[in-house]
């Protein structure tokens, strides 16, 4: 008696239709993100957007995507190209696929307000019981430690 394997058909995996409800659980933190992005006042960075020029990407978007990448993806690039590929960040970005440029540009040109934010969605997370709050760091200066990832101990050379 042979053994009986089960074999994937990608053509048909290509083609299935995925509902981002159904992969995104409902306790998912990207949903967290999203409801509390609504409920914070962002009208200080609305001021700052001038009246004419195309149709841009509504800051709250820009903001949660910017605000995600405290789960460990800090590259403007591969925050763009996450929008593609990521079910959270699909769904954070609301379907949208923001160019790197927009994302570095408003998180450059927003700073100020994105701390300040920041610091309000630490709070309400923590008010919500889904966060403990511990030191807490907004600056992300770096400073060398022994057992940093470019140093090599004697060990491993």
């Amino acid at each position: 008696m042979s053994r009986k394997f089960k074999h994937a058909n990608y053509e048909e995996t290509l083609n299935q239709t995925i509902r981002l409800g159904e992969a995104l659980p409902s306790q998912h933190l990207a949903r967290f993100v999203v409801d509390i992005i609504a409920q914070l006042d962002v009208s200080k960075i609305y001021e700052r957007y001038a009246s004419v020029g195309g149709e841009a990407i509504a800051p709250e978007i820009l903001l949660v995507v910017v605000l995600w990448y405290a789960t460990g993806l800090f590259s403007s690039r591969k925050i763009e190209k996450a929008t593609y590929e990521s079910i959270p960040f699909r769904y954070i970005a609301g379907g949208l696929h923001p160019d790197h440029d927009t994302i570095a540009n408003f998180r450059k040109t927003f700073l100020n307000e994105i701390q300040e934010l920041f610091v309000q969605i630490l709070l309400l997370a923590q008010a919500a019981g889904v966060l403990q709050l511990g030191n807490i760091s907004l600056d992300g200066s770096k400073i060398h430690a022994d057992a940093s990832k470019s140093k090599q101990s004697a060990t491993n050379a």
